[in-house]
């Protein structure tokens, strides 16, 4: 009787454990983080990625969010991200090349979860099958990556745009969100849409707007539940809270539900995750 009641418990401990590790049928909510993670820079000094690192893993694995859009990702930083979240299946390429040179907008998702369907890239410039060209009046040459998804549970398909848009041209932003919106309306015109990124603007300015009247949501304007600060960029805690400004976002097409919104403001204890804090939010297909 007591080896019976061993293994009853022995049974359901290990299924308990199968289960936190797999996409249960019956959750159907997902989880999609933006995250600027700074790129490897030397000048950060005690902030430098190699110290950010392993922080960075822990709290993406504690969230584990099913999509993951970065920023600012190097190709160090990508191979370091692979190695450090072998939970997810990674994509992207190096905006000075479209191979490795230059910073990633990568997207990260749950293999659990989603079956890859397509993924591509492009520029954001006149030309935007050309990587590596700086558009209208850029800094920077700019890139979106971008992946069709299927889930595995019930055969729905979603797209997953990722992108960076320019830090100094104003034009190039408009633009470049113009031409976000024209890309997701060829790329997967009938099924849900998500965009995340840093857009280098605040909630009131144009680029945004541009979305907008295009049909995206903002997902800080539509989320049933905000919580956390109004701002995501902090320069590793150097600027004031007046001085903190939103750069960060999450947006979707209509057929899709934000039910929970958050900055996440978590500092380890030894220094910062990045210069930007992530957001999470929580979605539900209509």
């Amino acid at each position: 009787m007591k080896h019976y009641i061993f293994l009853l418990y022995f049974s359901g401990l290990l299924s308990l454990c199968c289960c936190k590790n797999q996409y249960t049928s019956t959750d159907k909510s997902v989880e999609v983080m933006t995250f600027n993670i700074r790129l490897d820079a030397p000048s950060d000094s005690a902030n430098n990625w190699k110290y950010r690192k392993e922080n960075v893993y822990q709290m993406i694995t504690y969230y584990h969010p099913d999509l993951l859009g970065m920023q600012e990702v190097c190709h160090n930083q990508m191979e370091d991200l692979k190695q450090g979240l072998p939970q997810y299946t990674a994509l992207g390429v190096g905006r000075d090349d479209g191979k490795e040179a230059g910073e990633y907008c990568p997207i990260f998702f749950n293999p659990n979860r989603f079956t890859l369907l397509k993924s591509g890239n492009f520029a954001l410039s006149e030309h935007p099958d050309s990587i590596g060209i700086k558009g209208w009046d850029a800094s920077y040459n700019r890139i979106t990556t971008w992946a069709i998804l299927k889930e595995k549970r019930n055969g729905k398909e979603l797209v997953f745009f990722n992108t960076h848009l320019d830090n100094d041209g104003k034009i190039a932003r408009k633009e470049s969100a113009r031409l976000i919106v024209q890309k997701i309306k060829e790329i997967a015109p009938h099924i849900p849409a998500i965009l995340t990124g840093d857009f280098n603007c605040t909630p009131d300015e144009t680029p945004l707007q541009v979305l907008e009247e295009n049909g995206m949501k903002n997902s800080l304007k539509t989320a049933n539940v905000t919580y956390g600060p109004s701002w995501s960029f902090h320069d590793f805690g150097r600027l004031t809270k007046e001085e903190c400004t939103l750069l960060d976002y999450i947006f979707t097409t209509d057929n899709i539900e934000v039910n929970r919104y958050r900055v996440i403001q978590d500092e380890p204890n030894n220094g910062f995750l990045s210069d930007h804090y992530p957001i999470l939010v929580k979605l539900a297909f209509k």
